[in-house]
């Protein structure tokens, strides 16, 4: 079995590897490729532009021909895969798996975003999932974090996520959920309130699902 991995920052191989293991997953199962220039270009370009979604496409469509299942990883990247048509093998978006997890129980739920390109196709995938399960939504923007990122103070990014998780439950939070994968290191600190949900582990588990009921 191969679960073939697009990411956008080199970081999230070490995540989703971790992600992996806890999962009990073989070391060989995950192949990652790093395309940091797409998260860059849509940056510069305020989100997602049809020029970068069709390059993301192409991506996944390679990756696909080669692979059991195919994982995007990137929140920014993830409406692309609505344009890519047919595959031969299941292609998701981690942030859909970790969407539909968070409002499996209904209540609110408080979606937390680090990167400003984020925010909108978060908010678009999490309030058609919780408009289905009649679940309460506030999607956050962590203001800082992502400079802390790019910087590559690992410490305080992680530091700034989880506060902010926390200050979610303190707000009546029934469920956090990370919406980025780089944020996942971030639900080991949080302390009052439930272990933050996390899309490494959301998008795993799916794909996983998904293979076995093939």
């Amino acid at each position: 079995m191969i679960i073939a991995c697009l990411h956008t920052a080199d970081g999230n191989i070490a995540v989703f590897e971790a992600a992996a293991r806890e999962l009990g997953l073989a070391a060989d199962v995950l192949v990652h490729t790093v395309r940091p220039d797409l998260l860059a270009a849509a940056e510069r370009s305020g989100g997602l532009t049809e020029d970068i979604a069709g390059q993301t496409v192409a991506a996944l469509s390679a990756l696909a021909a080669g692979s059991d299942a195919v994982i995007l990883t990137c929140s920014t990247l993830g409406p692309s895969i609505a344009a890519i048509g047919a595959t031969p093998v299941p292609v998701l978006r981690t942030d859909a798996a970790l969407a539909e997890l968070a409002v499996a129980s209904g209540g609110k739920v408080v979606a937390l975003c680090a990167v400003e390109t984020t925010v909108m196709p978060t908010t678009v995938l999490f309030a058609a999932a919780a408009e289905r399960k009649g679940a309460a939504l506030d999607v956050r923007l962590v203001s800082g974090a992502w400079d802390l990122f790019k910087a590559g103070d690992r410490d305080g990014y992680l530091a700034a996520v989880a506060a902010a998780a926390e200050a979610a439950y303190e707000d009546g939070a029934d469920i956090v959920a990370l919406a980025q994968a780089s944020m996942a290191g971030a639900a080991d600190r949080v302390r009052n309130g439930p272990r933050p949900l996390t899309s490494p582990a959301a998008g795993l588990g799916a794909a996983l699902e998904l293979l076995a009921s093939s």
